[in-house]
């Protein structure tokens, strides 16, 4: 994992992504904010298990679904289950040792 600061890669409503290896942060400080980076953290290990590509296909395809379901975009968003599992987990520091494989299936 290598951690990339610049504000000028992300739009102005993120203020991280994960595009592993990478977790792009758009302020040094997040680094620092260990519930932020566990939240990104969560997300590389999705990432891995759906061998990249996969899981932006599978992002993207949730993320239409839903916003043709709600037509709203950040309820589309923070109803995808990759959101949801690394904001249901972010706080809980201990989570990564103990995800089972596919663990964002559980928030479908």
């Amino acid at each position: 994992m290598f951690v990339v600061v610049n504000k000028f890669l992300l739009s102005k409503n993120f203020d991280g992504v994960v595009l592993w290896p990478f977790i792009v942060l758009k302020r040094r400080a997040l680094k620092e904010n260990q519930v932020f980076m566990n939240h990104e953290r969560i997300h590389l290990k999705q990432q891995v298990e759906l061998f990249i590509l996969f899981f932006f296909i599978w992002y993207l395809l949730e993320y239409l679904i839903r916003l043709i379901k709600y037509n709203d975009s950040y309820k589309a968003y923070s109803r995808i289950s990759f959101e949801r599992e690394a904001y249901a987990n972010e706080k809980d520091l201990g989570y990564i040792p103990r995800r089972k494989l596919w663990g964002f299936l559980k928030y479908m």
